[in-house]
């Protein structure tokens, strides 16, 4: 774990140095920093090939493999997820379609059910496809539906981050009373988030275990989500991923989430 964390810091601040990333003089805000996060470059769309592994408290590992699309057109986002193994979640597919001054849609496509159904605001604090990921995690939140306050600043495996609360306002639905993130500085990518209910209390923990230069964005290849209630783990490691393919819109309908 050692080596791996020296690895991870090395790379980084070697990234950095070549890259030649101006230093912001001035301490921007807490929406600030979370608006430079949602607006981040992440490609005009990718294609990338996951593995995601459940950890339960005992250790005991399930593994599934599978395929991400996502496109990007100012702010819209879609995102199309398939899985491929192992046979009992083979053919599942979820799809998510983010729109300017709209709610996001989410679709869920069991092959069991050979149709798509959509995922109602009222259940995404579920888990999704039985990992430590809701609903809720697989989607961006736009920015103006929460406080951000900045809380300091503090580094994550001597990397620089802003330390950012986010709360819901008012009216806002979400599963979380406080979202804590630390952002990287100059990268604006979080690298650590600890996620708090509506009782103050500390429910789950994201990390960022690995980030990578591919192709000129800064990518997150290996993260792990920490439920803390029973201590399970749900790991996310890219094996592959290609930006700026070209992707078309129809890759991200129900129709084709239902095209298996």
């Amino acid at each position: 774990m050692k080596a791996k964390t020296a690895l991870f810091v090395a790379v980084l601040f070697s990234a950095l140095a070549v890259s030649g990333l101006p230093c912001k003089a001035q301490t921007p805000t807490g929406k600030e920093i979370a608006r430079r996060v949602y607006d981040r470059n992440v490609g005009s769309d990718s294609v990338a090939e996951a593995e995601m592994t459940l950890v339960s408290k005992s250790g005991h590992e399930r593994v599934r493999t599978l395929r991400a699309y996502t496109k990007t057109d100012g702010p819209v986002r879609k995102a199309l997820i398939r899985f491929l193994s192992p046979a009992d979640i083979e053919g599942t597919g979820f799809l998510v379609l983010e729109r300017e001054g709209a709610e996001t849609e989410q679709f869920l496509y069991l092959p069991a059910l050979r149709r798509a159904r959509r995922i109602v605001s009222s259940q995404k604090s579920r888990s999704f496809v039985n990992s430590d990921f809701t609903y809720e995690d697989m989607e961006r939140r736009p920015v103006e539906d929460f406080e951000h306050t900045l809380a300091g600043e503090e580094a994550v495996e001597q990397v620089p981050c802003w330390v950012v609360d986010s709360t819901p306002k008012s009216g806002v639905r979400s599963q979380y009373g406080r979202i804590r993130s630390w952002v990287a500085k100059d990268l604006d990518v979080p690298l650590r988030i600890h996620y708090f209910d509506k009782k103050g209390r500390p429910v789950k923990t994201y990390q960022v275990q690995s980030l990578q230069q591919i192709e000129g964005i800064w990518t997150e290849t290996a993260v792990v989500m920490h439920n803390l209630e029973d201590d399970h783990r749900t790991l996310v490691k890219t094996l592959r991923i290609d930006y700026n393919t070209g992707l078309d819109d129809s890759a991200f309908t129900v129709r084709a989430l239902e095209t298996w």
